[in-house]
């Protein structure tokens, strides 16, 4: 009959496997210590653990950012993307989301804020100048504003656009689009 420390996956005489921190909690420390109270919540992927996200306050973007990018420890230099989410039936419907990485320390990370309806983002163009152009495009398609951005206007669609077509209430076949009708194909002897 095997005992029990063999069945449960251990060897004889091996101590429990210790607890493994959260994913990103050094990042998390390193926040909390300068901007205390201002990382809502932390996750990650069980597939993907070292990239994890950290749900940050809507105040409080550009300083984390500013941290993440300059402290030796992160050093999150590029922001590779910054898009954003639409969850209607939710409080605050909007995520935005950065994903960066840091070139020193092969690491990536995401930060996500959320904002009512009309609420606006502070702009991190004075941290990562590579936003500009992204919060142009989640302005556009989302309808998200960001507080301070230096020339926040469409950039895919027509400036007398009436609505943002990445929103889920978007209707389907969109504003003033043409519907399209898949052509009748001709049988023969037509």
């Amino acid at each position: 009959m095997p005992d029990e420390a063999q069945s449960n996956g251990q060897e004889e005489g091996s101590a429990p496997a210790a607890a493994q921190a959260p994913p990103a909690q050094d990042l998390r420390e390193l926040v909390e210590r300068e901007y205390a109270g201002t990382i809502l919540e932390q996750s990650a992927y069980k597939d993907m653990a070292d990239e994890a996200t950290l749900v940050v306050r809507l105040d409080a973007l550009p300083q984390v950012g500013s941290l993440l990018r300059d402290h030796p420890s992160a050093r999150f230099r590029l922001l590779s993307d910054l898009t954003a989410a639409h969850f209607p039936a939710e409080e605050r419907p909007f995520h935005v989301v950065y994903h960066l990485y840091s070139f020193d320390h092969n690491r990536r990370l995401r930060l996500k804020v959320k904002a009512h309806e009309g609420e606006q983002v502070p702009s991190v163009v004075s941290v990562w100048s590579g936003a500009n152009w992204m919060e142009r495009e989640v302005f556009d398609l989302f309808g998200v504003s960001f507080k301070g951005h230096p020339d926040l206007r469409r950039i895919l669609l027509p400036e007398d656009w009436g609505s943002h077509p990445l929103r889920k209430d978007y209707p389907l076949e969109g504003r003033g689009e043409r519907v399209y009708t898949k052509p009748r194909r001709k049988e023969y002897g037509e």
